[in-house]
């Protein structure tokens, strides 16, 4: 299989970063907010020694050639889109598609949408949408997500993100190391994405949603952990309602919402089991 530096849709160009054996089965990774598919390095280079070929987009609002800034460009419709397309650019046959933060959201829309192209499904950090709208009432999860109500208004949260000390100050409160805080600090500015980063929470209300009613029929796992300031267990809980297939959570003790920077070693450990466990040429 050729190596896939960039992928295109409606115009739009992505990068990739393709890396391990080129015919290796391939693991599709999903950055969040605020990240590149940079903070996929340490997952990417564990699972390319096992085997795997490990595909990681930078999605739209994070890299140069798909820098919509239209809210509407940003609805989770067209987001699942993109990541349709980079797989069935690839080529490779079904992937195990693994997604953190807002990523997962953009995972989970997939894999409901297109099971033909998805073996597995693992969504790190963030659970079901439906099912993190359910969790608002029901947990304390309304208060933990504040700052997707605060990401609604113009121009102020451009300004946090443009300011380096402020939003560096920001993610450090929720866990994230001050190397890696200082990484997608860059990206940003390196980017000028602070709004398009942004307009991925803006984008939210414009999604119809019709988009998440169908059940995931691929086997799913979940990843959380008890020391993610954003996101609660309960919604994590009630996502096993939204899937149809095998299903499984797994909590990680002491560990903040980067799990794909603060403890690669044992996603990847969970993940090639995820993988193993339902695929058997994994």
């Amino acid at each position: 299989m050729p190596r896939l530096s960039t992928f295109e849709r409606h115009g739009l160009v992505f990068e990739v970063r393709d890396t391990g054996p080129q015919d290796g089965i391939p693991v599709v990774l999903l950055h969040g907010f605020p990240q590149t598919s940079a903070s996929w390095g340490s997952v990417a280079e564990l699972l390319n020694g096992q085997g795997f070929r490990t595909l990681a987009p930078d999605q739209r609002g994070y890299t140069p050639g798909a820098l919509p800034r239209r809210r509407r460009d940003y609805r989770l419709s067209e987001l699942i889109a993109d990541a349709v397309a980079l797989i069935e650019t690839a080529d490779t046959g079904p992937v195990h598609l693994v997604g953190h933060d807002w990523g997962a959201a953009v995972a989970w829309g997939a894999a409901a949408a297109r099971p033909d192209l998805v073996r597995t499904l693992t969504a790190v950090s963030v659970p079901h949408p439906l099912a993190f709208i359910q969790s608002m009432s029901r947990s304390t999860q309304a208060f933990k997500s504040w700052y997707m109500l605060f990401f609604q208004l113009p121009w102020i949260p451009e300004l946090l993100l443009s300011n380096e000390s402020s939003f560096t100050r920001s993610l450090r409160g929720t866990g994230q190391s001050a190397q890696n805080a200082a990484r997608d600090m860059a990206d940003l500015h390196r980017l000028g994405s602070a709004r398009t980063a942004v307009n991925w929470y803006r984008g939210m209300p414009l999604t119809q949603p019709s988009v998440l009613k169908r059940k995931v029929v691929v086997p799913t796992l979940q990843v959380w952990s008890d020391g993610d300031t954003a996101v609660g267990r309960k919604g994590h809980e009630l996502s096993q309602r939204f899937v149809s297939g095998p299903w499984e959570l797994r909590t990680l003790e002491g560990v903040s919402h980067w799990i794909p920077d603060e403890a690669p070693e044992i996603l990847t450990q969970l993940l090639t089991e995820h993988f193993r466990k339902h695929t058997t040429n994994a």
